[in-house]
């Protein structure tokens, strides 16, 4: 079985159980009469999102192109996840090599994961400036930083200790025992966290868009689109928002197979 087959055997199950969902959707809402401002059928969505992807409908009051508020959010949502992903590791190795440190600041990256982005939002906009692609980005960057930082560090924490006492044994030296069984071991659970990562980057810009920045990116044009009554292009809006969450995953999981060729692609 080639590559492709194994691939598209695994994607099946999914595939079907989309076109079911989806037919069963477009069913209900004609058999029954649901109005489409409650639940606009598919096919009203998928049309919508072709005009808007397009421009066909860019000139209309506050409405813009699909195309460029799903690449602006994108990039801001990548940006963020990034510089999330690059702190939370970085900070990982700094409390877990120094112990104490870890354990007085550790608290305060929990109590920030607990702050709610609605609360962020407003205040990084007062720090970086309204129309700042700096304060989407930040909160973005507040939301990646913890699942990445508490996993990368309990990968490079939870290691067996048979395995480091064989490497001191040796004359290993703390880096060594670092490059040869710590990052090893916190590899899978860092990718872990960047599989959960990706997508609820993209939820925290959306978010943050909410709280201002410039009108030609999702959050607006959902919240826009939704004020006037038209629901089939808000669905088309987050159906954009979606694959640019699905589009970071499946970058994750590329990055996971990359990182660690040895495990089985059925298992990911």
């Amino acid at each position: 079985m080639t590559r492709f087959q194994r691939w598209l055997r695994s994607m099946l199950p999914a595939i079907v159980v989309g076109v079911v969902f989806f037919g069963a959707w477009e069913l209900a809402v004609r058999l029954f009469g649901i109005d489409e401002f409650l639940l606009p059928k598919p096919s009203s969505i998928w049309t919508a999102l072709g005009q808007q992807w397009s421009g066909v409908e860019g000139g209309t009051l506050g409405t813009a192109p699909l195309r460029e508020a799903g690449l602006n959010t994108a990039g801001i949502a990548a940006s963020g996840l990034l510089a999330g992903v690059a702190m939370g590791a970085v900070m990982a190795f700094v409390f877990t090599h120094f112990a104490r440190v870890g354990d007085a600041l550790t608290p305060l990256a929990i109590a920030l994961n607990a702050m709610p982005i609605v609360a962020l939002a407003p205040i990084f906009n007062a720090w970086f400036g309204l129309t700042s692609n700096l304060s989407n980005q930040a909160v973005v960057l507040v939301v990646v930083f913890f699942p990445v930082f508490i996993n990368t560090s309990k990968g490079l924490t939870q290691v067996h200790p048979d395995q480091l006492e064989l490497m001191r044994s040796y004359g290993a030296s703390p880096f060594t025992i670092l490059r040869r069984v710590r990052i090893p071991n916190a590899l899978p659970f860092f990718l872990t966290s960047l599989r959960i990562a990706a997508p609820l980057s993209v939820i925290a810009a959306i978010v943050a868009e909410y709280f201002g920045g410039p009108q030609s990116r999702l959050g607006p044009v959902i919240t826009q689109n939704a004020s006037f009554a038209r629901y089939a292009n808000a669905w088309a809006a987050i159906v954009v928002a979606s694959a640019v969450g699905l589009g970071l995953f499946v970058l994750a999981v590329l990055a996971e197979r990359l990182l660690m060729p040895w495990k089985r692609p059925e298992a990911i």
